[in-house]
């Protein structure tokens, strides 16, 4: 007869229950903190075999306000919808859709926006979606060529804190530190105190509606500028 013989198990040996998200119920809370914090969503920290059951959870979800799958969606749209605009006849399809109005797709354009996730439905029932409706708004809305000044960077987070000079001198807004540093070429711990350049809506009154596109580095500002005082000035 063969005898098994069990090594005891220890604290160590064993993994830690980890507590389930409060707010879907496919994930466990810290893989929904670190999926909202991440373009990749739950997704991009789950194990192959279980990606299937977290795709599309909510709390990461690009379209969930907030996340920064949804942050980084914001951008992509804007930054189409400004720089590589789609023919009026699909845009068009977006207006009536957002006023409710009868619209023909003469075009073929609707597969299109569908891949694109601007509606969705099929016919009769087409609905434009939120990513359509911020479409339609970036190619009407003004944009600014504004000032940024970089308060700080969370590493972690991967966010940082920014002061938008053209929209409120005195908010900080909170955007994606990797969309700073692709755009630079900047390191993180380079970027605080720094002025760059971007173009913003700027008349918007909700900051997470706040887009930067065209972010590149600003030429060194003049004295006195956002207060700046050199040491000494003024004896």
């Amino acid at each position: 007869m063969t005898q098994t013989t069990l090594e005891p198990t220890g604290p160590e040996q064993l993994r830690p229950v980890q507590e389930p998200c409060p707010n879907c119920a496919c994930c466990t809370a810290p893989l929904c903190e670190r999926g909202r914090l991440s373009v990749g969503e739950c997704m991009a920290h789950t194990p192959p075999e279980h990606t299937v059951t977290v795709a599309g959870c909510p709390c990461s979800s690009v379209t969930t306000r907030g996340t920064h799958a949804w942050r980084a969606e914001m951008t992509r749209i804007t930054r189409h919808a400004t720089e590589d605009p789609m023919p009026e006849s699909a845009e068009d399809i977006l207006r009536a859709l957002t006023a409710a109005e009868a619209f023909t797709d003469r075009g073929g354009f609707l597969r299109t926006l569908r891949a694109r996730g601007y509606v969705t439905g099929r016919e009769p029932a087409w609905q434009i979606t939120d990513a359509g409706r911020r479409y339609i708004t970036a190619r009407t809305e003004r944009r600014f060529t504004t000032p940024v000044e970089v308060l700080s960077v969370d590493t972690t987070a991967r966010t940082a804190s920014v002061v938008v000079v053209g929209w409120d001198i005195d908010a900080p807004v909170t955007v994606l530190l990797d969309h700073l540093t692709s755009a630079t070429g900047m390191s993180p711990d380079d970027l605080p105190g720094r002025f760059l350049e971007a173009k913003a809506n700027c008349h918007t009154t909700d900051p997470d509606d706040l887009v930067l596109t065209r972010i590149q580095t600003s030429p060194d500002l003049p004295a006195g500028w956002m207060g700046i005082e050199k040491t000494g000035a003024g004896k």
